[in-house]
């Protein structure tokens, strides 16, 4: 019940952006499609944050490896590799 409280409030939240932006919703799609781009990337924020204050550290390979994915749905790299071999094996009997 929680999840929905929160996506309900940031609903309302988004709303209260736009309308103070003037943009009338349902946002036309490119600005929708922005505004989802958005979000993304803002969800992405949190994983480094989280990260830094756990004294860990945030490098650029870990970044991608681990955000980018997420960001454009594409897999990582080693993700990528593991699913092409899990493809190729033989079947056991």
């Amino acid at each position: 019940m929680k999840l929905y409280l929160v996506s309900l409030a940031v609903g309302v939240l988004v709303g209260i952006i736009y309308g103070g932006l003037g943009v009338r919703s349902p946002a036309p799609p490119a600005v929708a499609l922005i505004g989802l781009l958005g979000m993304l990337i803002g969800e992405q924020a949190v994983p480094p944050v989280k990260r830094l204050l756990a004294g860990e550290p945030v490098n650029l390979v870990w970044f991608h490896r681990e955000c980018v994915p997420k960001i454009t749905g594409v897999p990582a790299p080693a993700a990528k590799a593991a699913a092409d071999e899990e493809k190729t094996e033989a079947p056991k009997a």
